[in-house]
């Protein structure tokens, strides 16, 4: 039986056990840098080049031309001097088919642990989740959703993100899922349909509202708005096929 297991933090991915077999992560950074990436990707965006912090993400765009790429990033929610501040309101005004250098304190170091020990990466958010498992379903037999987390703490928007993209997975087929995998998938379902709320409700969700950035807030608790399918391919979030659209235009 196909088996799935959430992780709720990235501070807790083992890489040696997701060495143990072929094992296809999906990685949720719910606010903010999932939702980013799958934006900027809808928009146009050549890549999204994911970075550990801004010093390798200067060293990714050593002799590139400036106009072919956009530095994005944040470090604890605060900006970064030199770097286009990374929500998907920004993203969209300044990406024009370049390629997007990406830093953020949680979700790009989960999408590259995840890189360096499961067989396939997948990225995900609310806005395209169903899109991702419907790509999951035909070719993995153990899923890892993982959680990026907030600075070693569980995030309640990634746990909740889980629990929809497990909804969406398990539709229609059988899977055996660990008790962190039920009580996300629980926990979505009762309160299904209260993404704004929830997203809202969440510390980071909070900070977003005290910023002014309820755009943002708004757009990332957007369901199932992306048929967009990324995946990390030599380190760069690419779709999985080219064709883009919009699952409800």
């Amino acid at each position: 039986m196909k088996k799935i297991h959430v992780i709720l933090k990235k501070e807790d991915i083992s890489e040696e056990k997701l060495r143990e077999s072929s094992k296809v992560a999906v990685v949720l950074d719910i606010l903010l840098a999932t939702t980013t990436i799958t934006a900027a990707l809808s928009e146009g965006a050549a890549e999204v080049i994911p970075v550990l912090d801004v010093t390798e993400g200067m060293t990714v765009t050593a002799g590139m031309k400036p106009e072919t790429f956009v530095l994005a990033g944040e470090i604890h929610g605060k900006p970064i001097e030199g770097c286009v501040y990374p929500i998907p309101s920004r993203i969209r005004e300044v990406i024009d088919g370049r390629k997007l250098i990406l830093t953020t304190t949680n979700g790009t170091v989960a999408l590259r642990k995840s890189l360096a020990c499961a067989s396939k990466v997948y990225i995900s958010s609310l806005l395209n989740n169903r899109a991702v498992a419907e790509s999951v379903k035909g070719e993995a037999e153990t899923v890892i959703v993982v959680c990026s987390g907030n600075s070693g703490e569980l995030s309640l928007e990634d746990f909740y993100g889980a629990g929809h993209f497990i909804d969406c997975l398990t539709d229609h087929d059988q899977w055996n899922m660990t008790d962190s995998a039920k009580a996300a998938l629980h926990f979505y379902r009762g309160a299904s349909g209260s993404a704004f709320d929830i997203l809202s409700s969440s510390r980071v969700g909070r900070l977003f509202a005290r910023h002014g950035l309820a755009e943002d807030l708004e757009f990332a608790s957007q369901i199932d708005m992306e048929a967009i399918v990324p995946i990390l391919k030599n380190g760069r979030a690419v779709p999985s096929d080219r064709f883009r659209r919009r699952v409800n235009p």
